[in-house]
Formats: structure tokens, C-alpha cells, sequence
């Protein structure tokens, strides 16, 4: 069972040292510890603390080396450092600071102070871990918005290149969501962009899948890692369940119900490709089965012919 308690990753050479601090905050916090600079780097990184407890003066890399480090890694650099060290000159706080730790503790340790300040910077933390996630949220459906996707495609593209790993991109459009808005108002078309978000949601079956509100009626799904059987696969199952939804349309000449165009792209990540050029494709496979009659999936990859998957009407 997970522990519940804030993790907080202790670095120090000293094991006296990161005794100490296991008795000042074993109780309230959970508690890691590494005994050098690369230690703690690679558990910061595979165990992703709430905060670090970062001594300075370690032999083969120092606090200072160690927070740079830290701030350099994208899976780290929000991580706040405080330094506990019996360095304790202005020159040494500053040089602490300036590396991009958030507090400087000296020793010796005052139990009440060391709490104090690890409770502060936890909570400003969370504070800002909650206004981080709000500005990736779209503020409608609750799914990932246009910031988030931009951010995921742009990451996995770099992870697919580095690996030689497909990327897949399922773009998105509500059929005739205009006409829905006309005919049932926008409070309606709003709830049902919220249902048609959560049913899409309900399908991302891997953490690293990721369906986002691309804009208006558009929402887009990044698939990592995926052959283009499975991603055939995916957009169908998409598909489908928007329309099992049963959501009443009238105004569709498409079918009784909502339903969703569907343009799908897979691309091997190259030097001579850009993620752009993967949204373009995805996006032209949305026209050409908008074009074909909506309610289906167009798909595309490089070498390969358009194929279409359609649906039986209504």
C-alpha cells in the first residue's frame, strides 16, 4: 500500500547526518536517503520526492553540482532543494540560491525550524503543483487542453526518435455540432462535449495515452509507441463509443445520433519529420472522412494508401 505521508529524499555523505534527520521527521514525512550526489539524483528521478534535503559539502559531487543537475532534468527541476549544511556565510546562501534551491538550513538542526520549513515549501508546492495543473486542464471538459497536447506531442516525438518508435495522432471532430448547438442550445452542446470527453477519456487504456480538447468540437488523441494495426483499432473503438452514447441529433444528416469524424496518422519519428507534419497528415485524413460522408475513420502512414473504416448510418 502506497504511503501516504509527503516523501522527502535526504543527500548526505554523513550517516549520523540523515539519522538525525530520519528522528526529526520519520514521524510526520516518509523518509529516503542517499549517501552521495549521484545516489540522490538517481532516486530523485525514479521516485520523484515532494522535496530534497541536499547537504553541501560531499566528495565527487557536491550540493551545488547535485541542485544544478536536479534543475537541469525536466523530470526533477520542479522538485524543490532545501540545503542543510554547516556552511552558514551570506557567500554560501546566495551560491545556494542562485543553483535553485527554495531554502538554506545550517546545522546544527533545530528539530522546530527543519519542520517549519519543510511543511512551508511542501505546501507551496502542492500550491503550485494545483496552479500547474490547472493551466495544462481545460476548463470545460476536464481532459488535457491545446497547452497539454502541444507539450505531450512534442515530447513524445523526441522519445520516438531518440527510441526509432511510432507515433500516432487521432484527430477528432464532432459531426454537425453546429446544427446541435441550433437546435438544442449551447448549454446542451456544452454537456455534450463534456460527455463525449469522458467517454474518450474512459477509453485512453495507457498512462502515456493522452486525449486532449485540441479546440471548440476538436479533441485529439497522442498514441506513443503504437503500430498502425493498433491505432486502427483505437480511433474505431473511438469512434463507437460516442455514438453508443446515443445522444440525441436530430439536425444530423448523418445519423439520429452524435457521432464523430475520425483522421488518423502514424509516423517513425525522423530528422526529416517534424510533429507538424504529423498533425497535418492526421488533419487531412479528418477532412477526407468528413468529405466521405462523417461517422468514420480515415487513417494514413507514410507508404501506405488512404483506407477508410466506415459505419452503418444511424
Amino acid at each position: 500500500m502506497r504511503d501516504p505521508r509527503p516523501k522527502i529524499l535526504a543527500i548526505d555523505d554523513t550517516p549520523t547526518n540523515l539519522l538525525t534527520l530520519g528522528a526529526v521527521l520519520g514521524d510526520e514525512f516518509a523518509l529516503q536517503v542517499a549517501t552521495s550526489g549521484a545516489m540522490g539524483l538517481a532516486l530523485a528521478v525514479q521516485s520523484a520526492p515532494d522535496l530534497i534535503l541536499l547537504d553541501v559539502m560531499m566528495p565527487d559531487m557536491d550540493g551545488y553540482e547535485t541542485c544544478r543537475r536536479l534543475k537541469a532534468d525536466p523530470l526533477t527541476s520542479d522538485i524543490p532543494v532545501i540545503f542543510v549544511t554547516a556552511l552558514n556565510s551570506p557567500e554560501d546562501e546566495t551560491n545556494g540560491l542562485n543553483v535553485g534551491a527554495v531554502d538554506f538550513i545550517s546545522k546544527p538542526l533545530n528539530s522546530a525550524v527543519v519542520r517549519a520549513r519543510v511543511r512551508t515549501h511542501l505546501t507551496l508546492k502542492h500550491q503550485a503543483d494545483l496552479l500547474r495543473s490547472m493551466a495544462f486542464v481545460d476548463g470545460l471538459t476536464g481532459i488535457a487542453n491545446r497547452r497539454q497536447f502541444d507539450d505531450a506531442l512534442q515530447r513524445e516525438w523526441r522519445a520516438g526518435r531518440r527510441a526509432g518508435t511510432s507515433l500516432a495522432l487521432v484527430m477528432i471532430d464532432v459531426d454537425h455540432f453546429k446544427l446541435f448547438n441550433d437546435t438544442y442550445g449551447h448549454q446542451a452542446g456544452d454537456a455534450c462535449l463534456q460527455a463525449i470527453a469522458g467517454i474518450l477519456r474512459a477509453d485512453m487504456g495507457r498512462p502515456h495515452d493522452l486525449i486532449a480538447r485540441y479546440g471548440g468540437e476538436e479533441f485529439a488523441c497522442v498514441l506513443p509507441d503504437t503500430n498502425l494495426a493498433g491505432a486502427q483499432v483505437k480511433a474505431e473503438r473511438l469512434r463507437q463509443a460516442v455514438q453508443s452514447l446515443g445522444i440525441a441529433h436530430e439536425a444530423s444528416g448523418t445519423a439520429p445520433v452524435v457521432t464523430i469524424s475520425v483522421g488518423l496518422a502514424l509516423f517513425i519519428p525522423t530528422d526529416e519529420l517534424t510533429p507538424e507534419q504529423l498533425v497535418a497528415a492526421a488533419d487531412a485524413q479528418l477532412y477526407n472522412a468528413k468529405h466521405a460522408g462523417r461517422n468514420r475513420v480515415c487513417c494514413a502512414a507514410p507508404g501506405m494508401e488512404t483506407e477508410t473504416s466506415t459505419n452503418q448510418r444511424g
